[in-house]
């Protein structure tokens, strides 16, 4: 990072403090603490370099809305990690619904704390980075057809923008931080095992997977990260992000791969699937590689409501769902890599602060 962030930590216990301060004690930030937020409005009302604030507040729900909307009316690109026990968690999830706050940990969670902190970090930087590049991008456009050096560089900032832009939305959710990468990784190897070969096809089958989700960004947080069932009305607007995604990237560049993962990536074989229930071949091969190696991650990854589970049910309820849900040759061409090969393609591709058991061990 080109400027070094600050972090202002808010508790009134200073024993919280200090075990929040060592968690954060390896990322490059300066770590400032308070004991109250009439401290912390001050703080905030004389720097401009904080950007993240973590809090643990012991409030009533209207008292916690009143004190974090006066901390946002102070600096409102803050980023708020807010601590939260176990027992005031729907206070809290409602407070992430309403954009107040941006993350949730509990409060001797380190793992937790780090993840929240640390992801919030990189996706501040990552938008950063993105609001340049597309800058960049606009101009390039306008002088491609006068410039072949030009448009060779769009090239290269296209990719980079891509890559940057769904790591972003993938830490729009510390849960699943992560996916896009893995499903970009089982995609490709699937098709190798499928017989795709050529180095571009596969190029652009990794770029579709990274931005299959893309469309979400038009879907507000209060659906995507809602709590327990959705409406009809819910649904209807979460089942048009690959509509939505389809025709954002377009307007960029769109490559037959990319853009048919994009827009095919919730068709199943059986026809029953959305936008457009396309059946078995209809759907172009890349998507419906694409749908396994979703399936295949959501099963075996954990989310805010449901646990993971292990390979060897991914596998099981993959196999169940050949001929409705999967293409069969594509449920064949995954039964036919052993699952330690998946679980290490997994762990190569989404492993992520392999030192918190030594970390937690140490502060227990």
């Amino acid at each position: 990072m080109n400027n070094q962030e600050e972090i202002l930590i808010i508790d009134e216990k200073r024993k919280n403090r200090a075990f929040l301060s060592q968690i954060l004690n390896s990322l490059d930030v300066s770590i400032k603490e308070v004991s109250s937020l009439s401290e912390a409005s001050n703080q905030l009302s004389n720097s401009t370099n904080i950007s993240m604030a973590m809090i643990s507040l012991s409030h009533s729900y209207a008292n916690a809305l009143n004190s974090l909307r006066r901390i946002k009316s102070i600096n409102p690109e803050l980023s708020i990690v807010f601590l939260s026990k176990i027992e005031e968690q729907d206070m809290a999830i409602s407070l992430l619904q309403k954009g107040i706050i941006d993350h949730i940990a509990l409060p001797h969670n380190a793992a937790g704390i780090f993840s929240a902190v640390k992801n919030g970090l990189e996706k501040r930087e990552l938008i950063k980075k993105n609001k340049l590049y597309l800058q960049k991008l606009g101009n390039l456009r306008l002088q491609q057809q006068k410039n072949i050096r030009k448009a060779l560089e769009l090239e290269d900032i296209y990719d980079t923008t891509i890559e940057n832009l769904m790591t972003a939305l993938d830490l729009r959710d510390v849960e699943t931080f992560g996916h896009s990468q893995a499903v970009a990784k089982y995609s490709q190897v699937l098709s190798q095992i499928l017989g795709i070969k050529d180095k571009d096809v596969l190029d652009n089958i990794r770029k579709g997977a990274l931005l299959h989700d893309v469309g979400k960004i038009a879907i507000p947080d209060s659906i995507l990260k809602k709590p327990g069932s959705l409406s009809a009305k819910e649904w209807e607007k979460i089942r048009l992000h690959p509509s939505l995604g389809f025709g954002l990237i377009k307007e960029i560049k769109l490559l037959k791969e990319v853009g048919n993962i994009i827009l095919y990536h919730h068709e199943r074989y059986d026809g029953t699937g959305y936008p457009k229930q396309l059946k078995k071949d209809k759907i172009p091969i890349e998507a419906r590689i694409f749908a396994l190696a979703d399936a295949l991650d959501a099963i075996t990854s954990h989310r805010p409501y449901s646990k993971e589970r292990n390979f060897e049910t991914a596998k099981k309820e993959i196999q169940e769902n050949a001929n409705t849900q999967f293409d069969p040759q594509v449920v064949e061409a995954f039964c036919s890599l052993s699952l330690d090969k998946w679980k290490k393609i997994r762990f190569d591709t989404t492993r992520l602060m392999p030192s918190f058991e030594n970390m937690l061990h140490t502060m227990q």
